[in-house]
């Protein structure tokens, strides 16, 4: 894989279409932005497995960051360095699969996850506000 063009596992493909079927989410981008942002704020370590991307989804860097591209790449870096690991491209990528799919599962298996607005309560509960 490379950060040029992210290709997903067929399950994470699966449970993107569930999300934008319940949250009515229409991009798959902006929903992947919210699993990897979901995952980063996790500070538990993801169970490091192979992600096999099989699925016909994909999409370009500049499709998943938009104009934040450098604020994305220095989230993933510094996890890099939290998790005690040289962030050199291969372990960038690494560690970017493994967050982005680990907050898509968390974001799918979710049963309070309906709506845009429970999305925004992950991000700001109410005891933030």
């Amino acid at each position: 894989m490379s950060l040029d063009t992210i290709r997903l596992s067929q399950p994470a493909r699966d449970q993107l279409i569930k999300l934008k079927r319940i949250t009515g989410i229409k991009t798959w981008n902006i929903l992947c932005r919210w699993a990897l942002a979901i995952s980063l704020s996790d500070a538990s370590t993801p169970l490091v497995r192979d992600i096999v991307p099989d699925s016909n989804l994909e999409m370009s860097w500049k499709t998943f960051s938009g104009e934040y591209g450098d604020v994305y790449l220095a989230l993933i870096k510094h996890r890099c360095v939290v998790d005690g690991e040289e962030p050199s491209p291969e372990v960038i990528e690494k560690t970017f699969s493994i967050h982005l799919h680990r907050g898509i599962a968390h974001l799918a298996g979710r049963t309070d996850l309906e709506t845009v607005s429970d999305m925004l309560s992950l991000a700001f509960p109410a005891s933030d506000l």
